[in-house]
């Protein structure tokens, strides 16, 4: 595949990631979430009638914000109230992704430094547009003549989202409470048996930012970097089964897997942030370069 082709196929992966600040996408119709004055959110046109059914948990769309009631003026008094109700939209058969409901607590804020103003179920988390925050680990070796191979993990067959695709030998969603480096080790542990004296060298290097709508919901996501040099002779193994086979690829490889449509969108994007970071992509060479750049790190 010649470069140009290459550079092309990257570039629509970036502007499929960040398709909510593309023309003509819901954005021009969606709500803002407000919580107290402070936007944490984007609620798309087709969840806002529904909500104006809970008149004691949201108050009625004015100037093209829903906001919670002001009743609710604590952490657990929000994260309670909002919880019964999307308990109750889970009978929606519209709300397709509710019925990928995980039991998993995410925080709700309007910045990652301001403290959570409520937790909200992970599957719901798109039908208000409120940003999502993970983990990925680049694990990779170095050979003694210095030339750099990743290690891939292809995901589970079984997986209820992306199943069967590449992904990072590690990743994961950062929960309520939860630290990033803390999450960061306990993927490596469940998911690549990668003991905790070896994660915990691991270095924070970046952060990949985006937005997509996808059947009509919202997606806001940013992804804590990490890269992590393990030892040549380090294997990962298969742990709480959401991998069913690693592979150790030389970037030239992998490079070539980022447009063949086998990689996890997000976890490309990640492997894109790593071949710039370490001079696989050029300026000189790259007629996309300020474009990658820019779409990896979109304000969320």
């Amino acid at each position: 595949m010649s470069i140009p082709a290459w550079s092309e196929k990257m570039l629509q992966l970036l502007r499929r990631m960040n398709n909510f600040y593309s023309a003509g996408s819901c954005r021009a119709h969606c709500l803002r979430f407000e919580i107290g004055g402070a936007q944490v959110g984007w609620i798309p046109p087709h969840v806002a009638p529904l909500l104006a059914q809970y008149p004691q948990v949201f108050d009625p769309p004015q100037g093209g914000v829903v906001s919670l009631c002001s009743s609710l003026d604590s952490y657990e008094k929000r994260s309670e109230a909002v919880d019964e109700v999307l308990q109750s939209l889970r009978k929606e058969e519209s709300l397709t992704f509710l019925k990928g409901w995980r039991n998993e607590r995410y925080s709700v804020m309007p910045r990652y430094c301001d403290p959570p103003l409520m937790w909200m179920e992970r599957a719901a988390t798109s039908l208000f547009g409120v940003r999502r925050y993970g983990v990925h680990l680049n694990g990779y070796t170095v050979s003694n003549s210095g030339e750099i191979s990743m290690w891939l993990a292809r995901r589970s067959a079984t997986k209820q989202t992306y199943p069967g695709m590449l992904d990072h030998v590690a990743a994961g969603g950062l929960a309520a409470d939860a630290g990033i480096k803390h999450t960061m080790i306990k993927e490596c542990e469940e998911e690549a048996c990668i003991p905790a004296a070896i994660a915990e060298k691991a270095k924070p290097v970046s952060t990949v930012s985006y937005t997509y709508v996808e059947e009509g919901e919202v997606f806001p996501e940013s992804q804590f970097v990490f890269d992590l040099e393990l030892p040549k002779e380090f294997k990962p193994k298969i742990g709480d089964g959401e991998v069913q086979e690693f592979y150790l690829l030389p970037m030239d490889k992998v490079k070539e897997l980022l447009v063949a449509g086998d990689f996890k969108p997000n976890c490309a994007m990640v492997v894109l942030d790593f071949l710039i970071r370490h001079s696989y992509i050029e300026p000189d060479s790259e007629p996309y370069y300020q474009e990658f750049v820019a779409g990896l790190h979109q304000t969320l």
